[in-house]
């Protein structure tokens, strides 16, 4: 898993969190924190099947002469 990934799992993790956390008295800030967990668990997805499609090569190809 990246750096990337990681990086948008905890953060969704922790946007549920705070969700999970609210007063029902703040039902605004409640959808913010859903949407943003929301993003952060699709960036997540798309960084999983970004991380596996880049591969470094090492190896610089140079064009024979």
């Amino acid at each position: 898993m990246s750096k990337a990934a990681l990086s948008f799992l905890i953060l969704a993790i922790m946007a549920i969190a705070a969700d999970q956390l609210l007063p029902v008295s703040m039902d605004a800030l409640g959808t913010v924190a859903k949407a943003a967990a929301g993003l952060f668990a699709s960036l997540f997805v798309v960084a999983l099947f970004v991380g596996r499609r880049i591969k470094f090569d090492p190896v610089l190809r140079q064009a024979k002469p």
